[in-house]
């Protein structure tokens, strides 16, 4: 059986170190392979090593991804991590990445919001938004700011799909580790008699396939912008991490694919899980 694996990708900035972290932290859970992902970018290298340098980006990069795969294993094998593996891969970066998980069949992807060329603040980089959209994995994506630490509580973004059934599972199993609690939201603009109806409705269903005690159902209604209110909401009730599902027709689409990068600037200072395999 194929151990599970996950493709953390690094352009050694601080926002996609931080990743390692997370993406460490879920290797143990998972018991999973972890592999460190560098894409070479001469503009980046030009950053981190100034422009006389930049011949020597080979080996700044070998060492560099090495030593942190060592740190990795050093940290993390004793917790459940099976191994920890560096790969450079020239190209253009999101397709090479793309390319990468589905080739070697890649159940996770974990990454920075930002790289070293990503200077707006409260915006998710181009690169990481490209891959979100189009990578047929799971994403995780870790905030510059955000460090890790044992979640108190998921927030899971709810639109009442089928598949959400499915998804949920996803967030209890994760949330049964950490003992955390789940919150299971829906944000409308109104509080229309149908939301209230679809949320009861809702409830029936899933709460009979959920073994997990701390899990909570919240409908939510803010007269702006669903995705300003699921921020609001994520503050006031002191959310860790963001779960949401990207389907047709979803939550997640409605909200996101519109400028996407701008849309997910909402959740700059909280890491965001998008579900994509049920």
């Amino acid at each position: 059986m194929k151990p599970f694996t996950i493709l953390c990708p690094t352009d050694f900035s601080e926002c996609s170190l931080n990743a390692i972290e997370y993406a460490a932290r879920l290797g143990e859970y998972h018991r999973a392979i972890l592999v460190l992902f560098h894409v070479p970018s001469i503009d980046d290298y030009r950053k981190l090593m100034g422009p006389s340098e930049t011949d020597h980006w080979h080996s700044f990069a070998a060492t560099k991804i090495k030593n942190l795969a060592d740190t990795v294993k050093q940290e993390s094998l004793k917790n459940g991590l099976i191994d920890c593996l560096s790969v450079i891969k020239e190209g253009k970066t999101v397709q090479t990445i793309l390319d990468y998980a589905n080739e070697q069949r890649v159940d996770m992807i974990v990454m920075g919001t930002e790289g070293v060329n990503d200077f707006k603040q409260n915006y998710i980089g181009t690169k990481t938004s490209k891959v979100v959209e189009q990578a047929a994995q799971d994403v995780f994506i870790i905030p510059r700011k955000v460090y890790f630490k044992k979640p108190r509580k998921f927030v899971y973004a709810t639109d009442y799909l089928e598949e959400d059934k499915l998804a949920i599972q996803k967030v209890i199993s994760l949330a049964s580790h950490y003992n955390s609690e789940v919150d299971v939201v829906h944000v409308g603009t109104k509080m229309r008699t149908i939301d209230r109806a679809l949320h009861q409705a809702m409830v029936g269903e899933i709460s009979p396939f959920i073994k997990y005690e701390k899990v909570n159902y919240v409908l939510k209604a803010y007269r702006d912008d669903p995705g300003l209110g699921l921020e609001s909401y994520l503050i006031s009730a002191k959310g860790d991490v963001l779960f949401t599902l990207s389907k047709k027709k979803s939550w997640f689409e409605s909200l996101f694919t519109k400028n996407l990068s701008r849309k997910m600037s909402y959740f700059i200072n909280k890491p965001l899980y998008v579900i994509k395999t049920v």
